[in-house]
């Protein structure tokens, strides 16, 4: 195929789960494995892991990040701007509809019967990927241990992010227990802090603060609600309340959770300002994936790393796991909810080539129809 195609392929397959992948960065990676591994062969079960694993340890959204590499992996550095910029459209999109009608009418539009029936069909989405990616993290005995300390870390309300890393050195002690001392190497995040009060409020300011945030932003939406309270809520440039609503909008639109950003800039300062605020907290994720891309497959060469990476990807297992099980016990609340999860995972597990899209919007469709039963 001609890097011309390839591009289209990108654009088309990410522009599609852009519209239709809610439920958070496990939902969301959970659809891609399926689409890039199993139906497209663009890469190996174990290369997607390592990629996952490697995601997890920079700043970011992890789901959008993922979308780039995948891209990478397909056409280059292309192929990584164009997987990128058209999973986050579609979000950018509905969430700055929605940021008008909530300038405008002080409310959004009612959608809760469709999210209703979305996200059970999305926990099933999620078992079958985690079962998949487990059964090639999963490499010996120690790796289940790891990933047993990692997922009952999680359940116990430790940082994600914490337990991450230290799975991360506890497969490094694990390796140097069986193997004499030879190299040690770690990577540090570069954080970025750019100046705070010397700009007066305007579109470079939103850019910036919104740059800082994506630059030095790790774990689920509620880390990001406590940036946001803190940038902006506490330097009064935004009510508490629309910080809330806006992270409510980013939860209930497909699509990285980062859209938010969009409807925080639009608040502040129309639609320059939500241009401003998405560009400057998605343009670190592009320029991190960009770096790291080309040396995860050297990182996996090397016996150290490969073992930290190891333990890292039995941990982003574990965390899928983790974040399956909180939303499970949120969302399957009743007779409905529960019919409209055990169908889909049926669905899921005896029918392994249907697209997500369609257990998706299935799902919806369940939703809206039993809420008024």
């Amino acid at each position: 195929m001609s890097e011309q195609g390839k591009l289209k392929e990108i654009a088309f397959l990410f522009f599609k789960l852009g519209c239709i992948a809610f439920g958070g960065p496990a939902a969301h990676i959970a659809m891609m494995e399926d689409e890039v591994v199993h139906k497209r062969k663009w890469m190996t079960q174990e290369h997607f892991l390592d990629l996952v694993g490697a995601t997890n340890l920079i700043p970011g959204p992890n789901s959008t990040e993922m979308t780039m590499h995948c891209g990478h992996e397909r056409a280059g550095r292309k192929g990584l701007f164009v997987a990128g910029v058209c999973f986050i459209f579609p979000a950018v999109v509905i969430t700055g509809v929605l940021a008008w009608f909530y300038q405008n009418y002080g409310q959004i539009p009612e959608v809760e019967p469709f999210i209703y029936g979305i996200k059970p069909a999305v926990i099933a989405i999620i078992i079958m990927a985690a079962y998949r990616l487990g059964k090639k993290a999963i490499k010996s005995t120690e790796l289940v241990f790891i990933g047993l300390i990692t997922l009952a870390a999680c359940l116990l309300g430790i940082n994600e992010i914490v337990a991450l890393f230290g799975s991360g050195l506890l497969g490094l002690i694990l390796y140097y227990t069986k193997k004499s001392w030879n190299s040690f190497s770690i990577f540090v995040p570069l954080i970025w802090l750019g100046p705070k009060d010397i700009l007066q409020l305007g579109t470079l300011k939103i850019f910036l603060i919104f740059l800082k945030v994506g630059a030095i932003l790790y774990g689920s939406g509620y880390v990001l609600f406590a940036f946001l309270d803190t940038e902006l809520v506490a330097t009064g440039l935004l009510s508490r309340q629309a910080l809330i609503d806006a992270v409510a909008i980013g939860q209930i639109t497909p699509g990285p959770v980062l859209s938010t950003a969009t409807f925080i800039g639009w608040q502040m300062q129309g639609v320059t300002g939500a241009l401003a605020a998405t560009l400057g907290i998605f343009l670190p994720s592009f320029l991190f994936v960009m770096l790291l891309n080309p040396i995860i497959p050297r990182m996996r060469k090397s016996r150290v790393i490969g073992a930290i990476l190891d333990a890292v990807n039995v941990a982003a297992v574990a965390l899928i796991v983790a974040v399956c099980i909180t939303m499970a016990r949120d969302t399957l609340t009743d007779w409905r909810s529960v019919s409209i999860g055990l169908l889909s995972l049926v669905v899921v597990f005896l029918f392994r080539k249907i697209n997500s899209a369609f257990i998706v919007i299935a799902g919806a469709a369940l939703g809206y129809i039993l809420r008024f039963i």
